[in-house]
């Protein structure tokens, strides 16, 4: 808040949207989306390049707060962007069909943007770390961990011998990071984009959407969604991680994953 008002921003109250590793605040009433991270774990001006050049492309994102410059605000150890607010529009579902066509437009105008990036391979090894790492992942136990980085090595490789072209991707393009608001459905949380093949952004999404995604490999979209649940679980067992709710989904999201392999 302090922050915001010495940059000309009227902030006077701060209400929480998220937290999990980052948190995400809107300050009134000024009306501008401020997202926080501890300076040690962000990749803010990454995240800022990139929402820029999306924009000037027409890419559907959310966009940075037009009243203040465009960079990342350092403050008592934090970083801290600032977005414009969008007002989501109340009880409207997006269907799979619209959810598609955004994805497919964002995936269309990242073709246009050459940046420096992980490749999704990169996820997938951070994933490994944590299981391997009974340090990190103390609450793990023994046959999981075994169960879960033998699924994410068969998985990776199997996706990586498919050969499917790659692209940028936003990296976690799962509906909480895409709004609904009067000028379209706008992508938000560039933080994670990557390179990798676009079943792997796919398998992100509802899985009605991947049935209009043009041109989706099937079989690669069904290895991709099993990957993402893989490493989303893996994140949930993390001892640091601040997912609401984390650990139940950790043991709910393991055993989904176990039927679906064991099936």
């Amino acid at each position: 808040m302090t922050t915001a008002t010495s940059l000309g921003l009227a902030a006077d109250e701060a209400i929480v949207l998220h937290s999990s590793n980052k948190v995400t605040l809107r300050l009134l009433p000024g009306d501008v989306l401020a997202r926080v991270a501890p300076a040690a774990e962000q990749v803010a001006e990454f995240e800022i390049g990139l929402a820029q050049r999306l924009a000037e492309v027409g890419g559907p994102v959310a966009a940075l707060d037009p009243r203040v410059e465009p960079r990342a605000y350092e403050r008592d150890g934090y970083m801290i962007t600032l977005w414009t607010y969008y007002e989501t529009v109340a009880g409207f579902e997006v269907a799979p069909v619209d959810y598609a066509e955004a994805l497919a437009q964002l995936h269309d105008r990242m073709r246009k943007v050459d940046v420096a990036s992980p490749h999704f391979t990169d996820r997938i090894e951070e994933a490994q770390r944590l299981v391997a790492s009974r340090e990190q992942t103390p609450e793990l136990a023994s046959d999981d961990r075994e169960f879960l980085g033998a699924t994410l090595l068969r998985l990776r490789q199997a996706i990586v011998a498919r050969g499917r072209d790659e692209q940028l991707l936003h990296g976690e393009p799962h509906p909480g990071n895409l709004l609904s608001t009067k000028n379209g459905l706008l992508f938000i949380d560039l933080e994670t984009c990557c390179r990798g093949p676009v079943e792997f952004d796919v398998a992100h999404a509802p899985e009605e959407v991947g049935s209009f995604y043009p041109g989706v490999d099937q079989g690669l979209l069904r290895e991709c969604r099993l990957l993402v649940l893989a490493m989303i679980t893996v994140w949930r067992w993390d001892r640091d991680d601040r997912f609401p709710d984390g650990r139940r989904l950790g043991v709910e999201w393991l055993g989904r994953l176990r039927a679906a392999v064991d099936g």
